[in-house]
């Protein structure tokens, strides 16, 4: 029976994590409160004390702008933590999953970026993303880098939350059209890691970066009118309401933080690797509709 330890499960993917690798052994599932990433040392007692055969880091400092003016802790629980981890990981022999995000490419190239393109975040919040990506390559070990775009679930904050509540609040959105990416759900990122680890690939892969989105891409334009369009099968009062979702450009909606243009990730690595299934977004979205008005 294996020892899971598993942080921030107060978010999104933490929350997804726990309950979806009960299936493989003894899950340890750490909050924020109960596991500060700021603290090095608290970091390291966590692991000395439990002894996991894996770690699961999903924790982070997610507030993209609020990073801009918050570099340093940003920094610690980003950067220095992970690196903490690999370090502590590396003398149990334990198995690190780390997730990291489509933040640390700048978004200019056309194509979908693969694990190999060059890294050139363009925020504070990637760039300590990428900072933490790197402090665990150095530190070696047995590791498995998991880089996931947009986010959304049934627990926690997310866009899909927000668009539900602004279109009962207002006849008119605004939504940034010029920005692409896939929607990748909390539930289908824990059940790919299930995935992953009840497999025999597991044992024979290297250690090293994946990219684990849903398939296809959109905008955050078209992202917004799906969710809408699913939200009125569930909602009678947003069904007869009259809603218009302009599209604007990233310039009419400016924010402390740039995002990139283009955060479509390569998934065939992670699929060829380890034979996953990673469905459509809009399947994803689907699904994820369904549990919220359940």
């Amino acid at each position: 029976m294996k020892t899971i330890l598993v942080t921030g499960v107060n978010g999104q993917v933490g929350w997804e994590l726990q309950r979806a690798l009960t299936p493989l052994g003894k899950v340890i599932a750490l909050t924020r409160e109960q596991l500060d990433l700021s603290q090095p040392e608290a970091i390291r007692q966590a692991v000395r004390t439990h002894q996991p055969d894996i770690i699961l880091n999903p924790a982070a400092y997610t507030a993209v702008d609020k990073a801009e003016s918050d570099a340093e802790l940003a920094m610690a629980v980003n950067g220095i933590a992970p690196g903490v981890f690999a370090e502590e990981a590396k003398k149990l022999g334990a198995l690190l999953i780390h997730y990291s995000t489509d933040y640390v490419f700048d978004g200019t190239q056309s194509a979908p970026y693969k694990e190999s393109d060059s890294t050139n975040p363009q925020s504070v919040y990637g760039k300590t993303k990428l900072a933490g990506e790197q402090a665990i390559r150095a530190i070696g070990g047995k590791y498995l880098i998991l880089r996931t775009s947009w986010v959304y679930g049934v627990h926690g904050g997310n866009f899909v939350k927000t668009i539900l509540r602004l279109a009962k609040e207002r006849n008119e959105l605004r939504i940034v059209a010029d920005q692409f990416g896939a929607p990748t759900s909390a539930h289908l990122i824990a059940r790919v890691t299930l995935q992953i680890l009840q497999g025999k690939a597991i044992e024979a892969a290297q250690s090293g970066v994946y990219h684990l989105t849903a398939s296809g891409q959109t905008n955050w334009h078209q992202y917004a009118q799906e969710i809408v369009r699913l939200a009125q099968q569930y909602d009678t009062a947003l069904a007869q309401k009259s809603l218009t979702i302009h599209p604007i450009a990233t310039h009419e909606y400016p924010l402390p933080a740039p995002r990139p243009n283009n955060s479509v990730l390569a998934t065939e690595k992670i699929k060829q690797t380890f034979g996953v299934d990673l469905p459509l977004w809009n399947e994803e979205l689907a699904q994820c509709m369904r549990q919220l008005y359940a």
